[in-house]
């Protein structure tokens, strides 16, 4: 595999990567090594430094500042000369003049772009009014704001229950809180499990201390509302009757792959962004990387997500290579299982992030 290398007469190639997770950062720190010469540009929305979002359950417990989340110092991306551009909105791509757009219009020229951007919580539309009484737990400043709101041994609501929830609620039952869940369709994704599995694994959270009700039995949640007074902040109304109290309502249905700059592009998009398994989508000059992407699966012949900590950083090491050169194709190096450990609570490989 060769990379790129610039001569005297040859300009530096233009790496441009947008998003600042994992793969994002892990293509940057492989670029870098393949190119020592090539300019690197991470573009995020985000206003803080790389940091892994897989630890924002911690800050629950010791963890009190951003930075000991943080995966790189600033110095790492001055001395690795990685350039970030950071809070600021990606509004499209132009692949024909090869540019990122910036939302205030400033144009960035790439030779080649891995889009990394990941994806955001989804939200069924029934529960986009209650958008504003809602806590979300993506980024560390919405974590902050969950710990901010909930009081000593407090009540979470979490609405459906994915795995990213799912680890916030086992160390939320840790510290003496109460969670309460309203399962939905979504409940342990992104497993895939049979009713009989499910029932299993909701008795399983029930053993760990959680509440759990059943969502399809009540009607779904119908209204959320704020509490009144005396009460916990929040109510959740169900269709079939009934209501709980929190302090903190949750919706953890999944994500969302953040692709919508990407329309208009040219480039495939189905869910996620297409790409076979060099990661590289039907423009050559265009890659993509984590859980913003569906990779072709030869095996399936369909278009397939991955996701878990090690195989994304794995996207990421695999694009990096391929955008300087190489000729190598993503393997699955975490497969999803749902498990008890050894204490009989639930476990899940998604929760593995080294």
């Amino acid at each position: 595999m060769t990379a790129h290398h610039a001569s005297p007469s040859v300009p530096p190639h233009r790496y441009v990567i947008i998003g600042n997770g994992v793969a994002g950062n892990q293509a940057a720190e492989g670029l870098r090594s393949r190119d020592p010469e090539g300019l690197v540009t991470i573009i995020t929305n985000n206003r803080l430094l790389f940091y892994n979002r897989y630890l924002l359950p911690l800050l629950f417990r010791s963890h009190k500042d951003w930075r000991e989340l943080q995966s790189h110092s600033a110095d790492y991306y001055q001395k690795h000369r990685i350039r970030v551009i950071r809070d600021v909105r990606v509004t499209a791509v132009d692949a024909g003049r090869r540019q990122v757009m910036l939302a205030h219009k400033e144009p960035i020229t790439y030779d080649t772009l891995l889009v990394a951007t990941g994806g955001r919580s989804y939200l069924p539309e029934e529960l986009a009014d209650s958008r504003h009484l809602l806590n979300s737990f993506g980024t560390y400043e919405q974590a902050m704001a969950v710990k901010k709101a909930l009081p000593d041994r407090g009540t979470v609501v979490m609405l459906g229950g994915d795995m990213i929830g799912l680890d916030l609620a086992r160390t939320l039952l840790s510290i003496d809180c109460r969670v309460v869940l309203v399962t939905h369709e979504t409940t342990f994704w992104p497993h895939q499990v049979t009713p009989e599995v499910r029932m299993e694994f909701l008795n399983v959270l029930r053993d760990m201390g959680m509440d759990v009700i059943d969502g399809d039995a009540a009607g779904g949640v119908t209204a959320i509302e704020p509490g009144t007074a005396g009460l916990p902040a929040r109510r959740v109304v169900f269709r079939q009757g009934g209501d709980v109290y929190g302090d903190v309502v949750m919706p953890f249905y999944g994500l969302v792959p953040s692709v919508e700059f990407m329309m208009g592009s040219g480039t495939d998009i189905e869910r996620g962004i297409l790409v076979g398994t060099n990661l590289r989508t039907n423009d050559n000059h265009i890659f993509a990387a984590g859980d913003v992407c569906q990779i072709w699966s030869e095996q399936e012949h369909a278009y397939r997500f991955y996701y878990g900590y090690q195989n994304v950083r794995a996207m990421g090491a695999v694009a990096a290579s391929n955008m300087t050169g190489g000729n190598e194709h993503f393997a699955i190096t975490q497969n999803g299982s749902l498990r008890r450990d050894g204490h009989g609570h639930i476990d899940s490989s998604f929760w593995a992030y080294d």
